[in-house]
């Protein structure tokens, strides 16, 4: 396929909007990957771009709504740019698949989670016959780590192990888009992460959508723990993590991998969706609330120092205040360092959706809100614990928002808490993205830790060098993705 270009000769370019899980901002890069590789450039920041691709969740009841709410306003854009391209892939075109096109008759382009690979060729093909292609697979056409993929960052990489999903959890549609659990080979993903080690790449987040059960393809039922050992033999990888494991199938031989892997980092997410044994019965999640306590004790017996955060689902159906209170009975005796918490919502397709005794949103919202105080205000208690400590922080690009207002510059400490850091008069070396700034804690606040006196040290790595080279390129070379519509916070999935 010849390089696309606008009447002008340049290049036509492209913007990606993602939203949703880690899956998706990994699967966003790989699309970046594939129109920078078929000749495609990315649209410089404010411009118009010739093609803009939404990458789908269908995980929340207003996934559709923003979508379609998106293309809308999209629409007279298109109208005044001649050639405009409008392509939709990710799970909720898995899910609506021809409707889209229905309902935004003005779409290019619907793909699906299985063919992403398809997408310069289908906007190729809508082009020259001028009519909308939709093209969904039902099962997975290429594994997603052999693509061309575009890295966001130079020093820190997402690696997939697996895709799809084995579980039947009644309020989750991701299995039935997403397809069967397939598992990558040891031998490639350690491959992969040694190549990008060698690019300079300092921290790696294995990802999954449950990648504790890996190895179930090939029945080795260790393979994680394994794989978690391997990555701890790879020279040059400072900082190992994951996401996101399911309570079901976390063994003991997974904590000891984590406890005595001195590159896997003492952070865990570990979802708990409720403390309620009959809500958990009614999820089909195959735990109950002292198995999840259980692991958490074993955790912190062997990782004093992890940092433990977690994903709870507010107002399923049934739930009753009772049901209510266990939920909130485990966040006071696990600790969580930080929470997702999620009003249920319907999701079409799921058994949830058609059971009864829906609660009500009143209801749902009261107990959200009571969730949401005793959560922040553990998660300010075991912030203020840090205050005094001296940490390494990894360095980074985009995690503080204010960081030019309030002068600092902002990391990720060994067990994932946000650092905002100060440099004071007498540093007299400032780190770049991707080195290591030592710091002591100043200031707690619920979600982000402050060290406002001098740097202690800066250890200047590898990794920072290729964000030098990346940021030193010439102008007109493709410095990465382009943005990608990230979350506040951290983007996590409501499963497994």
């Amino acid at each position: 396929m010849s390089a696309p270009t606008t009447f002008d000769d340049r290049p036509r370019t492209y913007e990606i909007r993602t939203y949703g899980c880690q899956m998706n901002v990994h699967d966003s890069e790989r699309l970046a990957g594939l129109l920078e590789d078929a000749g495609y450039a990315r649209a410089d920041d404010g411009a118009t771009p010739d093609v803009v691709v939404f990458n789908t969740c269908a995980v929340r009841e207003n996934a559709d709504n923003r979508l379609y709410g998106n293309l809308g306003h999209l629409r007279p854009v298109k109208e005044s740019h001649a050639g405009m391209q409008i392509a939709v892939g990710g799970c909720l075109a898995q899910k609506d698949r021809d409707t889209i096109v229905k309902r935004a008759p003005w779409v290019d382009v619907v793909f699906g989670t299985h063919n992403i690979g398809s997408l310069p060729v289908l906007l190729e093909r809508a082009r020259v016959q001028e009519e909308a292609q939709v093209e969904i697979k039902e099962a997975l056409e290429t594994f997603p780590s052999t693509l061309p993929t575009r890295r966001e960052s130079p020093y820190a990489a997402w690696v997939s192990i697996s895709v799809g999903c084995n579980n039947t959890c009644t309020f989750c549609i991701v299995p039935s888009l997403r397809g069967k659990e397939k598992d990558r080979r040891p031998g490639e993903i350690l491959a992969e992460v040694e190549a990008l080690v060698a690019e300079g790449v300092c921290e790696i987040t294995l990802l999954g959508q449950n990648v504790n059960s890996y190895g179930a393809e090939f029945g080795d039922r260790g393979a994680f723990a394994k794989l978690l050992r391997s990555c701890g033999q790879v020279e040059g990888l400072e900082r190992v993590r994951f996401t996101s494991p399911h309570p079901r199938d976390f063994t003991d031989d997974v904590i000891a991998a984590m406890a005595e892997t001195p590159n896997v980092m003492p952070s865990l997410h570990m979802p708990l969706q409720s403390g309620s044994d009959p809500v958990l019965k009614a999820m089909r999640r195959s735990y109950r609330q002292e198995r999840y306590l259980g692991i958490i004790e074993r955790v912190r017996a062997a990782i004093p120092e992890a940092a433990i955060t977690t994903d709870i689902i507010v107002g399923f159906p049934g739930e009753t205040e009772e049901d209510f209170e266990q939920t909130l009975h485990v966040v006071r005796e696990a600790r969580f360092a930080g929470a997702f918490t999620f009003q249920y919502s319907k999701r079409p397709g799921t058994p949830a959706a058609e059971m009864a005794d829906q609660v009500p949103k009143e209801v749902v919202q009261e107990r959200y809100e009571r969730l949401v105080a005793l959560q922040e205000e553990i998660s300010w208690a075991e912030n203020k614990k840090q205050l005094g400590r001296t940490l390494e922080v990894l360095v980074a690009e985009g995690e503080g928002r204010k960081d030019q207002r309030t002068h600092r510059m902002s990391g990720r400490a060994p067990d994932n808490r946000l650092v905002h850091f100060g440099l004071g008069e007498e540093d007299t070396e400032t780190p770049r993205p991707g080195d290591m700034a030592t710091v002591e804690v100043t200031y707690a606040a619920p979600h982000h830790l402050v060290a406002d006196g001098p740097v202690r040290a800066v250890r200047r790595t590898r990794a920072g060098d290729a964000w030098e080279r990346r940021t030193a390129a010439p102008k007109g070379v493709s410095l990465g993705m382009p943005g990608i519509g990230r979350p506040a916070t951290p983007p996590v999935s409501s499963c497994p």
